[in-house]
């Protein structure tokens, strides 16, 4: 494995992306006396497994294109990137269900200004696979007629989920799930976790290095991972059912709240001191707030929005797990020399893998897939997770 310098020594496994991206940030570097250049391109879109690092990737390249030496990872400029303090980065990451047409516009808006600091105007635009149409019609025209110093920078999981007129206008960068090795290394070297641990977290985390580094530093993560992992164990009968999926909807409403309480309250007030509430004068605070009435609305529907892409994460991660637990007990079914994501609790995985087939344990991996489905097509998650529980002990 090439260790990587710079801004982008954090990008674990992904070589063969930091070369492309160090190749067009030097190109970007001699372009930038005499127009745009033929080794930098606009736009660009960053595609990866969820924890693959795509908006790390990104946000590395914004570094490396507004620092004057390419990225050193020492300099203001590097330093003012990597926080989210850049004047010259606008970036985006959608709070809620999907990115409308208005916030589009507004950002297309933002986009067209020009660099305060003599390089570029770097958008990245994180989650773009959110866009809904009417938006991504808009970012379309924009990544077709850009500013001459602007450079989009958008991330999705995969090609597929952008229009392909997006996507053929953009240049590909394709990050890969690091491996075991790799993500133990860096929770050892630069989170200071004990080796064990850190084999377990990036193991269990399979490679999502955010998750990794969560599993290794936060015990309740761990326990949350051990309740999920413990359903399949306790799935005896229908009521035994019911409750495993009220406990799973009851923690993704208890994340969202815990996330968002602190952030809505804060945001709520800002919002109503901007509209005047609590300003003197005669008049002046009723108006105010009675002319805010329809931002404060807006904001609340923003927030609920948020909150509910927050639940569905928290569900969509859990959901996640336990098709690792079957994963791994498909493996051992079939006997395939591979490694265990949850080797932790093997004894459990051998004791699934002897009372059930390959065929059952396919069956529950794909109930388990359509639940994803549904909590994505926004189907009751109560329903849709006791749906899924029931098949579980069924299959």
């Amino acid at each position: 494995m090439t260790v990587s310098t710079g801004v982008f020594a954090d990008l674990v496994g992904q070589d063969q992306a930091v070369a492309v991206l160090s190749r067009a940030a030097a190109a970007a570097g001699e372009a930038v006396g005499g127009g745009r250049g033929a080794g930098m391109t606009h736009a660009w879109l960053f595609t990866g497994p969820p924890g693959a690092g795509r908006e790390d990737a990104a946000r590395a390249f914004a570094a490396a294109l507004l620092c004057p030496d390419g990225g050193c990872g020492h300099c203001d400029q590097c330093h003012q990137v990597l926080i989210g303090s850049h004047p010259d980065l606008e970036s985006v990451r959608p709070a809620g269900l999907s990115y409308s047409v208005k916030q589009t516009r507004e950002l297309i808006l933002r986009a067209a200004g020009a660099p305060t600091q003599g390089r570029w105007r770097v958008i990245l635009f994180d989650d773009a696979d959110r866009a809904t149409e009417s938006a991504a019609n808009a970012l379309l025209k924009a990544i077709e007629e850009p500013p001459p110093r602007t450079v989009w920078l958008l991330c999705a999981p995969a090609p597929d989920d952008m229009m392909i007129t997006i996507r053929s206008r953009c240049r590909l960068v394709t990050l890969t799930t690091p491996g075991t090795e790799a993500v133990a290394h860096v929770l050892a070297t630069r989170d200071s976790v004990p080796w064990e641990t850190a084999r377990f977290a990036a193991r269990a985390a399979q490679g999502h290095i955010s998750r990794a580094r969560a599993l290794a530093l936060d015990e309740n993560v761990r326990r949350r991972r051990e309740a999920v992992l413990g359903i399949p164990r306790s799935l005896t009968g229908v009521g035994e059912c019911v409750s495993a999926a009220e406990r799973l909807v009851k923690t993704a409403e208890e994340e969202a709240a815990a996330a968002t309480a602190t952030l809505n309250e804060a945001e709520t007030t800002d919002l109503r001191r901007l509209y005047g509430e609590g300003s003197t004068g005669k008049g002046l605070n009723r108006g105010l707030v009675r002319g805010g009435a329809g931002a404060l609305k807006e904001l609340e529907d923003r927030q609920k929005s948020r909150a509910t892409r927050i639940k569905r994460d928290s569900l969509d991660a859990a959901l996640l797990e336990l098709v690792s637990f079957y994963r791994d007990v498909l493996a051992m079914q079939f006997g395939a020399a591979v490694e265990l994501a949850n080797d932790d609790i093997r004894f459990d995985l051998d004791r699934t893998a002897r009372e059930s087939t390959p065929e059952e344990t396919l069956r529950r991996i794909d109930a388990i897939m359509r639940c994803r489905e549904r909590l994505e097509a926004a189907v009751n998650p109560q329903i849709a997770i006791e749906a899924m529980m029931l098949s579980l002990r069924a299959a």
